[in-house]
Order: C-alpha cells, then structure tokens, then sequence
C-alpha cells in the first residue's frame, strides 16, 4: 500500500517513524493509503529546514515572492478540480464544497499576492521635538502551522500564502 511520507526541503523525508496511520475514503469506508507519523525529531528536522532556508528567502525581494506567489496561484487554479478530488476522497466532502473551500483559498493567495504594498514601513517626521518614528515591516522566521480537519485545504491556505509573502517559511501539519 503507498506510504504518504513527510516533505521536507522540497522533497519526500521518511523520518525515524515507522508508525503510519490508514488514510480513509469515508464515502467507502476504505483505506486508500497510509500517512507516515513524526517523531519528534522528524519535526526537530523539518524545523531546522525551515530555520535554513530562512535567510535567503527572507532576504528575496518581494518582486520575486510575488511572482512565486502568482506562479502558484496559476497552478492551484489551473489543479483545483485535482485538490478538490482528494478533499471528496479523503475528507468526505461532496464536490462543490470541495471546490468552494479551494476557492477561498485562492482568494488569500491573490491577496498575498498584493503585499509587496502591504510590507511598506512607515515613517513619521518630527511627531515630538526632533524626534522621527521610523517602522519596519520584516519577516520573522518560521511560521508553524497546525490545520484542522472539517477545512484541510482552506485553512493552510489562509496562512501559508501570507507568511511566504511576506518573507517567513512555514513548517504545516495538516489535519
């Protein structure tokens, strides 16, 4: 039976674990895979990935995260029906609600695609005697992500796409 494995740093990561857990298609009751199951230190290295690539991504311009962001608009659009699918298959949602929480997802991901406007600092003159505020708007880290089930899709894409925008990697965990 296929075994889903981790994603770590672009590519599949077994870990440590040899637990998994079956995958189930409610409609069926059947199960159509397995899901590996972290350690600790599957998580521990999924995290140091994510710390890695922070610096240069942090330090990518947002011209460049905004086009990645599009790019990635443009697939999830053109592969809706795709996710859609797994989310009936795997999460037991009949096909137009499926579609509808994709849907809001993609509306978080054309707004994340608007933050290079939204990353501007600010900058106040003289708000006392000779004194000048400045703000900055920059990227944190990494950004942990733990989704619930009843929305698998919409809700990682309520907080990933911002998060990436704006200059953060992201550990998920999805439901």
């Amino acid at each position: 039976m296929e075994i889903l494995d981790h994603w770590v740093n672009g590519a599949p990561f077994a870990g440590a674990s040899s637990r998994t857990a079956p995958v189930y298609n409610p409609a069926e009751g059947t199960v159509s895979r397995e899901v590996r199951l972290a350690t600790t230190a599957d998580v521990d290295v999924a995290v140091k990935a994510a710390q890695a690539a922070f610096p240069s991504w942090a330090d990518t311009s947002l011209a460049k995260r905004q086009g990645v962001l599009f790019n990635f608009r443009e697939l999830l659009n053109a592969r809706k029906a795709d996710v859609a699918a797994i989310l009936t298959n795997e999460h037991g949602k009949v096909t137009s609600d499926a579609l509808g929480e994709v849907a809001r997802g993609l509306e978080v991901v054309e707004f994340a695609t608007s933050i290079p406007q939204l990353m501007k600092g600010e900058y106040s003159e003289n708000v006392s005697s000779g004194v000048d505020v400045y703000s900055l708007r920059q990227p944190l880290g990494v950004v942990g992500i733990i989704s619930p089930f009843n929305f698998p899709a919409m809700v990682p894409l309520w907080f990933f796409p911002i998060a990436i925008a704006a200059g953060n990697t992201v550990v998920l965990k999805p439901s």
